[in-house]
């Protein structure tokens, strides 16, 4: 309720110029931030349980899901196109929909600055430059959550119960 009650404030505060609904495109521009942000940063420090998914689902799913709002991007330009300003209503859908990308990508790029869970830095299987070893089969994100320095994720082997 907090995110949808947080969106409300913004839409009606911000003008709309010429009918256009700038304080929605302000919003979900600042969701898709946020969410790329928090997603990202949240992956590099773990694994999804625990308090990490807590916080994944109260703050992504509940507090953004609720500050966001594609139907009234949908709805809006509906309204655009219906009222014979169908070149604004599509523009302002594409607009939207790019800028969301390019607003999730910052907010991913902004995360990555966050330090990987702590954990083996090399593993004896990888180079540590990032990629796994030719006839590796290493694929994908840690155990852990962590991913190396480049931009190859790895899996780390399970040590067994025995060392956890």
């Amino acid at each position: 309720m907090g995110g949808t009650l947080a969106r409300f404030g913004l839409a009606e505060a911000l003008p709309a110029p010429a009918g256009l609904p700038v304080g929605i495109l302000l919003v979900n521009l600042a969701g898709a931030f946020a969410l790329g942000l928090l997603l990202e940063a949240l992956a590099r420090r773990g694994p999804d349980v625990g308090s990490r998914r807590a916080l994944r689902l109260f703050a992504g799913t509940g507090f953004l899901g609720g500050f966001t709002t594609y139907s009234a991007l949908a709805a809006d330009s509906a309204l655009l196109v219906s009222d014979g300003r169908a070149i604004e209503g599509v523009g302002y859908l594409a607009l939207s929909v790019a800028l969301g990308l390019l607003a999730t990508a910052a907010g991913i790029a902004a995360g990555s600055g966050v330090r990987a869970a702590a954990g083996p830095s090399s593993d004896a299987g990888s180079s540590g430059a990032g990629a796994p070893d030719a006839g590796s089969s290493e694929v994908g994100a840690t155990e852990t959550g962590a991913w190396d320095s480049g931009s190859t994720p790895r899996i780390e082997p399970d040590p067994g119960p025995e060392s956890r």
